[in-house]
């Protein structure tokens, strides 16, 4: 069967305005936020969910998703975020990336973005929201973009790549809450203290990166089998 054209066309556009978020609003947001007001944590995530939102709606056309194109989303950053709780007593080893991933493999990287920032902010319904939430919630939801990005490109087309990519995506995360660190914490910036984070997050980021690789193995391929058989089930958009 042959996609329109205007189909393609929109998808395109879908695809644009999400990278202009990732690249440009949100870091902008992130970064006037962090340096000038750090009490508006809740102001900037709500604002966060509702442009991660966009890109997601633009897959219907602007139309309003039916509630069963939401369930599976919601189930996911619901298991990322008890993911995240169940091992907390596990420093910096968590299910929660892999989790993200799974989910945009098979929903896209629209959906892994939505996923991912939603896990954070719910997450943190237990850890506690803070300033560091909107951070978190990009870095998860770049998590979920890339991953939905490369395995839809067919970049990630193996197990060995996929771990990787997976193990890779600790550091990701830690690197961005990092940047955090560095301009919203600490009170005087300097360049040696700036590299001293990036030193010092080294082994946490690698228990991330474990964990994720950890978690991928054990879950990627049953629980990627069952949300393609959702999808299929349900007509879920692609």
């Amino acid at each position: 069967m042959q996609i329109e054209p205007n189909k393609i066309k929109f998808k395109k556009y879908r695809f644009l305005v999400l990278l202009i978020l990732i690249v440009l609003v949100f870091p902008i947001f992130l970064l006037l936020y962090t340096m000038y007001d750090n009490r508006s944590y809740a102001l900037i995530s709500m604002i966060f969910v509702i442009l991660s939102m966009i890109p997601f709606f633009m897959k219907y056309e602007l139309k309003k998703p039916r509630a069963r194109e939401w369930i599976p989303l919601a189930v996911m950053a619901a298991l990322a975020s008890v993911g995240r709780v169940v091992f907390a007593p596990i420093p910096f080893f968590k299910p929660t990336s892999a989790i993200i991933i799974i989910t945009a493999s098979v929903f896209g990287a629209e959906a892994g973005f939505l996923t991912g920032a939603i896990s954070a902010l719910a997450s943190n319904l237990f850890f506690g929201q803070g300033p560091w939430t909107p951070w978190q919630m990009f870095s998860w939801g770049i998590i979920g973009f890339l991953s939905g990005y490369l395995i839809k490109k067919n970049i990630i087309n193996n197990e060995i790549k996929l771990y990787i990519f997976g193990g890779f995506t600790g550091f990701i995360f830690g690197w961005i809450m990092n940047l955090w660190t560095a301009t919203g914490y600490i009170h005087e910036f300097s360049w040696n203290t700036f590299f001293s984070l990036y030193i010092s997050s080294f082994f946490p980021d690698l228990i991330h990166s474990i964990s994720t690789i950890i978690f991928l193995k054990i879950l990627y391929n049953p629980w990627r089998a069952k949300l393609n058989r959702v999808k299929l089930k349900f007509g879920l958009v692609d």
